[in-house]
């Protein structure tokens, strides 16, 4: 893993520095997703003593509803899994697995390319993320594809922690909500977006799930923390060094490894 001293002191070195916590932690999480897309393998959250967040109950909810009612159509029609077995195939796993898998693929692609590195030979999902974290450095003078790296590398990362069941850290934040003007704005660190948890708490934005979907809360993704600046009270600048601080640091990862 590469310390965050091997990156220059720059916008996109720092952004390469949090992009190789997030490869380490992808590179360990892995090999658990594929554990977790055996025929009847208990999620792992049910290993876990820590609750979900609603969110993302919701969202495995939703996953294993749509295996029940893959399972019973393949029953209908006389098809049965690959293990010949009645347990189902996790198939919002696969889903993960394979953005995943094409999105190192391709995450990989864009680096060697914008470095001119020529095409890379195939290889598993951890050897390339050990190829595309060897990299890292070269990246750091393309602050663009620095840019790019880290918003992948965090995107396919909270994914497969989300389907692992891991729930998401959540900060507080100073400020009401310019919604329903309670003291409920929530900072998801891994997401980059700031949430209303209030349960109650409904927008008048035509495109917001927020009125029809009871697990859905209304958010503000990275851009829009100017416009949450001026309607909520909120510090912007203190919003950003909150949720930078509480991303995964060097010894939180190593801490989890051990």
């Amino acid at each position: 893993m590469h310390a965050q001293s091997a990156f220059p002191s720059t916008v996109a070195g720092r952004q390469l520095a949090r992009a190789a916590l997030w490869i380490d932690i992808l590179r360990r999480q892995f090999p658990e997703l594929i554990e977790e897309l055996a025929p009847g393998r208990p999620g792992a959250a049910n290993r876990s003593n820590t609750p979900p967040h609603a969110a993302a109950a919701a969202r495995r909810a939703a996953a294993d509803r749509a295996d029940r009612e893959a399972v019973l159509w393949n029953e209908q029609h006389g098809l049965r899994g690959a293990s010949g077995g009645r347990a189902p195939l996790r198939l919002h796993i696969s889903d993960v697995l394979r953005d995943i898998t094409d999105g190192v693929v391709e995450l990989e692609e864009a680096v060697r390319e914008k470095l001119r590195l020529g095409r890379a030979p195939r290889a598993d999902v951890p050897a390339r993320l050990d190829r595309i974290e060897a990299l890292l450095a070269e990246v750091a003078g393309h602050p663009v594809l620095a840019e790019h790296v880290l918003e992948e590398a965090r995107r396919m990362s909270r994914r497969c922690s989300a389907a692992l069941g891991e729930a998401e850290t959540l900060v507080r934040v100073r400020g009401r909500c310019p919604w329903c003007d309670s003291v409920s704005l929530r900072a998801f660190p891994a997401w980059r977006a700031v949430l209303c948890v209030n349960p109650g708490c409904r927008c008048t934005e035509p495109d917001c799930e927020c009125r029809t979907a009871p697990g859905h809360r209304h958010s503000w993704a990275e851009t829009s923390w100017s416009q949450l600046a001026q309607e909520a009270g909120v510090d912007e600048v203190a919003l950003a060094v909150l949720v930078e601080e509480a991303e995964p640091t060097a010894a939180a990862l190593g801490e989890a490894v051990r």
